[in-house]
């Protein structure tokens, strides 16, 4: 992948918002910024996804913090481990590989609210930190 580089005038808010979720996160303020570019042009989602996540906005305070703290069920987990091992060994049969790409499509939305829970929460002048998200 070439880079390209430019420079760019941004408002204050925007520069603390983002040195903010830097220092939260532990990267680097310009990762950050790559990152939300990448998100901004990424395909749209389905409308039912995108309906889902905009109605998370209008839940209170607590409700955000379910959801960024949500993980996927464990014994989900392990099932999704087990397929995962297979495939690589290239030994699923269909209906299997199907069940994998069924929870791995699952974990993805589940990451999608957590992530936009987290960004509730942070417009709500939470610190998001690892450990505020293990409750």
């Amino acid at each position: 992948m070439t880079l390209q580089t430019i420079t760019l005038q941004i408002p204050e808010h925007i520069y603390e918002r983002a040195q903010q979720v830097a220092e939260t996160t532990d990267q680097p303020l310009e990762a950050v910024f790559l990152h939300e570019l990448e998100n901004a042009f990424l395909p749209p989602l389905p409308e039912d996804e995108e309906a889902e996540l905009s109605a998370l906005s209008y839940l209170s305070d607590d409700a955000l913090w379910t959801i960024a703290r949500e993980q996927m069920p464990s014994l989900r987990q392990e099932r999704m481990q087990v397929l995962m091992d297979g495939n690589t060994k290239g030994t699923l049969l269909e209906v299997e590989y199907q069940e994998l790409e069924h929870l791995v499509e699952q974990g993805q939305r589940l990451m999608l609210r957590k992530g936009k829970a987290a960004a509730l929460l942070t417009e709500r002048d939470y610190k998001i930190t690892r450990e505020s998200l293990r409750g």
